[in-house]
């Protein structure tokens, strides 16, 4: 039986998402509570790229470490400097384990598990991975019963202990420790990959339009003053950038399909019989290149969610963090972090190409998450 939030269903489904929405809203999330914490660690990527003084640099790294010490913050309580070792190797063995996901291999082995056994080199350094990453999430759960904070809860492992506390005599509770590692599992996958790996689309695209660039920029200027620290609540005027953030998640498309869900009954689909049971997976992309619902939907086009008055407005076609009961348990925490970050970095910087680049390379590397490839840009101080 699967266990915490993404991958399970039934009752540990029911229980543990419901869990994890209402912890994650005490610690703020989508309020005053977590933008501090986004705004710390814009900061510290501000910084990363002034010390460069302009020169060639891959984002990736830092935007990985500022992204995820978000979901440290909110989950373990703290966060971690570029240096420490550890979190080095969580960070590695997080990327190994989406890379695995994201390998032919994989797909072999769900299709073929025997040639798991025959090859099992990938498998192993996967598992490695994940053994690494559960390991760290139980010495973290340790420290956090030695500290004994279960009265004053201050993060998602204080919350979920006190839980098991409040539920150890209920019939049916699915609150234990395995399911609270996988939670912690999920919560940092899914609060780091995804975020992180739109943050780079994000750069990458500023590259390759530096006219959508330069009019971000013009409108920052001209609403927030140069020492003004960017809040969410900025959004709602500045426009023409709120555009350009949803454009990014919608023509980054970083997720192609959901992760599979099933049919908890018979119904009809389109004229289409679906018996109770059927594994779905939707084609979250299909939406979001629909040329029903966008004007240009190959182009990267932020009056996608403009109007004619240049007010921002939603599309009902947008669909980058799924829908119905397991549309994406972290959106509000996504769309804070994706604004605030991108705002501070383009209020500070220009981005341009590296010297001698003569070709901006925009395919995807395919896989569970869509990425670009490795590029290097210069951070220009303003």
């Amino acid at each position: 039986m699967a266990k915490g939030i993404l991958v399970s269903n039934g009752l540990i489904w029911k229980q543990q998402r419901h869990f994890g929405i209402g912890t994650l809203r005490k610690l703020g999330m989508g309020n005053k509570g977590m933008e501090r914490g986004i705004q710390t660690e814009a900061h510290y990527l501000v910084e990363f790229f002034r010390e460069k003084q302009g020169e060639a640099v891959d984002p990736s790294f830092p935007i990985v470490h500022a992204v995820s010490n978000v979901i440290c913050a909110v989950v373990f309580g703290h966060r971690f400097s570029l240096e420490d070792k550890t979190f080095r190797r969580l960070i590695k063995a997080f990327n190994s384990i989406v890379a695995f996901g994201n390998s032919h291999f994989y797909y072999m082995c769900e299709m073929l598990p025997w040639l798991a056994e025959l090859l099992p080199g990938p498998l192993h350094k996967a598992r490695f991975s994940r053994d690494f990453v559960r390991s760290f999430v139980r010495r973290e759960i340790k420290s956090h019963k030695e500290k004994g904070r279960i009265d004053e809860p201050e993060d998602f492992i204080d919350f979920y202990l006190k839980q098991i506390e409040k539920t150890k005599n209920v019939p049916n509770s699915t609150f234990d420790e395995d399911n609270m590692v996988q939670s912690v599992f999920d919560l940092f996958l899914g609060g780091s990959e995804t975020t992180a790996t739109t943050l780079r689309w994000a750069l990458l695209f500023m590259l390759v339009y530096p006219d959508i660039q330069d009019k971000v920029q013009q409108e920052l200027d001209a609403v927030l003053s140069p020492s003004h620290l960017i809040c969410y609540e900025d959004r709602k005027k500045l426009p023409y950038t709120n555009a350009v953030v949803h454009e990014i998640l919608r023509f980054s498309s970083i997720i192609l399909i959901t992760l599979p869900r099933e049919a908890v009954k018979d119904t009809t689909l389109l004229g289409y019989h679906v018996p109770k049971g059927t594994l779905i997976m939707a084609n979250v992309d299909s939406a979001l290149f629909d040329p029903a619902y966008w004007e240009t939907p190959h182009q990267f086009n932020p009056g996608h969610f403009l109007d004619k008055g240049g007010n921002f407005v939603t599309r009902e076609a947008f669909l980058a963090f799924s829908a119905g009961h397991r549309v994406c348990l972290g959106e509000a925490m996504a769309k804070m972090e994706l604004f605030i970050i991108f705002c501070s970095l383009l209020q500070k910087f220009k981005f341009t190409v590296p010297e001698g680049v003569k070709e901006i390379n925009t395919d995807i590397i395919f896989g569970s998450t869509m990425k670009p490839h490795p590029y290097k840009l210069c951070a220009v101080l303003r």
